[in-house]
């Protein structure tokens, strides 16, 4: 069972930069796809960033699009975010998922059969 674990939230202030990042352990997540949502209080879950399973692909949402980056790192498991330019409509729980076959992006929450727990992202204004 493929569990993920997300580091690098905070507290940060408008314009400023954040790296999240996202460990799969239990499992290989090297040739799946994996992506980013987040979920603001009282919202619904919001697609962010995807990213192929070879890396190959990304694709991301108009909202982050330019500001936003995700990578990967497969030797190490890991999806990372990138954030520069973020503002106060960024707060939000950010956290990252993956498919146990898919190799191709999606921004359908439910194309992804793993979610980790979470990081808080606070933009302060």
């Amino acid at each position: 069972q493929v569990q993920l674990a997300e580091s690098g939230g905070g507290l940060v202030q408008a314009g400023g930069s954040l790296r999240l990042s996202c460990t799969a352990t239990g499992g290989t997540v090297s040739r799946r796809s994996m992506a980013w949502f987040r979920q603001a209080p009282g919202k619904e879950h919001e697609f962010v960033a995807a990213i192929s399973g070879s890396g190959g692909a990304t694709d991301s949402a108009d909202s982050v699009k330019g500001r936003f980056t995700i990578s990967r790192d497969n030797a190490k498991n890991t999806v990372y975010l990138q954030m520069t330019g973020l503002k106060f409509e960024d707060t939000a729980v950010y956290y990252c998922a993956a498919t146990r076959f898919g190799a191709a992006t999606s921004r359908r929450h439910n194309y992804y059969d793993y979610k980790g727990q979470g990081t808080q992202v606070t933009v302060s204004s």
